[in-house]
């Protein structure tokens, strides 16, 4: 139970630091927040939990592949902003986007044998 105490303490202060950080400067908040800390983290938990490498490897595996329908939100949430979009538009706008574009990685990822749908 200490254990799960301390995961939760260790992760969320990240998540605080990070957002602190970002509100006090936008570009080391952006680069800071870029870093896979919480795939990480993650990885680090299932390491002392001690999981089998191959579950880790698995992991970081998949992760990479996840990560690609999300790197376009990044190019269109400050495009929408920039033309006055409410945020909740912007967010809806973005989770849409995400959304097809996890569709289409899945299709394309399963073209080359990896099956990303659970």
């Amino acid at each position: 139970m200490v254990f799960l105490i301390t995961k939760y303490a260790v992760t969320s202060f990240v998540i605080v630091l990070v957002s602190e950080i970002a509100k006090r400067s936008d570009r080391l908040g952006a680069l800071i927040s870029s870093l896979p800390f919480v795939t990480i983290m993650v990885m680090v938990w299932m390491h002392l939990e001690k999981q089998d490498v191959s579950k880790i490897s698995n992991h970081a595996f998949y992760t990479f592949w996840y990560v690609l329908p999300t790197l376009p939100m990044f190019l269109l949430m400050p495009w929408l902003l920039h033309k006055g979009t409410g945020f909740w538009w912007v967010i809806f706008c973005c989770a849409l986007l995400t959304f097809f574009c996890f569709l289409l990685t899945s299709y394309v990822a399963k073209r080359v044998g990896v099956d990303l749908l659970p």
